[in-house]
């Protein structure tokens, strides 16, 4: 077997040799987005910070109640982020919402195109699924590297990171509901003379759409995955004291910092989360 190790392909070398070469020679275009990125992040957080919490509180409280018309999630959804701001982590809070906001958006505007032409297209998908299973399989930390290397430390690397972790969920959710499409509804819409276009804005979507939104709450719960590890390159939020209380071994801290994200996950989830067998009166 020694014969097989020394002739290792320098996989390593050319990746770090393409790092290199990008730094060298698009470094401009990187801190361009960059700055671009943490610009709109940064006056985003700033002005959820400037509401007033109770505001915000209140914002969440009707969206569960109009959405799902259920007086338990508005109680859970305003009792839950009244917990945070007593435990004293809404600064926090609104930091790693902007960033889970953003991640989302960049997901879904990528991914749900995607999806729908991997679905028209079977070989258009058969070529981006392993670069999917890659994209979740590989350690999170390996492109995390390149990313800080590229885009310097702050809450760009973490942004991106998890972009790449997470737009696979949209993708592959929107390729299964517009492949799950009834032939009978797409049969009934082309015997109207529907064109392509308004098959699938009108037949293929609405049909797609729960698979759509779970892909949604997928993204989210990616998202507030990847706040520990974001936290490690500079990105603000609740993974910096969960990093902290790692570091001094601070179990009150590391606790409720932990409990923050949870809440954060759980109402996001539950808010954005569209079920079938839901009722008014729940």
């Amino acid at each position: 077997m020694e014969w097989l190790t020394e002739t290792k392909i320098p996989l390593g070398q050319w990746i770090s040799s393409l790092m290199d070469a990008l730094n060298e020679h698009a470094d401009f275009v990187f801190y361009t987005i960059s700055d671009v990125l943490e610009f709109i992040i940064e006056n985003t957080i700033d002005f959820l910070l400037w509401l007033p919490p109770l505001l915000i509180i209140a914002g969440f409280g009707a969206l569960a109640a109009v959405l799902h018309k259920s007086w338990k999630l508005t109680a859970f959804t305003i009792l839950s982020l009244l917990l945070i701001v007593n435990l004293g982590y809404w600064e926090e809070t609104m930091e790693t919402l902007a960033l889970v906001i953003y991640a989302s958006l960049f997901c879904m505007v990528i991914g749900v195109p995607l999806g729908v032409a991997s679905a028209h297209r079977p070989w258009l998908y058969q070529a981006m699924r392993p670069v999917l299973d890659l994209m979740q399989t590989i350690p999170t930390f390996v492109y995390l590297i390149p990313t800080l290397i590229l885009f310097g430390l702050g809450v760009v690397p973490g942004l991106i990171s998890t972009v790449i972790f997470a737009i696979a969920a949209p993708i592959r959710l929107t390729h299964l509901g517009i492949s799950s499409t009834p032939k009978a509804l797409l049969e009934a819409g082309e015997s109207f003379g529907c064109t392509p276009r308004q098959l699938l804005f009108k037949v293929e979507l609405p049909s797609a759409m729960p698979s759509i939104m779970a892909g949604l709450t997928q993204c989210i719960m990616l998202s507030l995955s990847m706040v520990v590890i974001a936290a490690l390159v500079g990105a603000d939020g609740l993974g910096k004291p969960v990093v902290r209380a790692l570091n001094t071994v601070n179990i009150a801290q590391g606790f409720e910092a932990g409990l923050a994200i949870v809440i954060l996950a759980i109402v996001l989830d539950r808010i954005c989360r569209r079920d079938n067998n839901e009722t008014s009166g729940q």
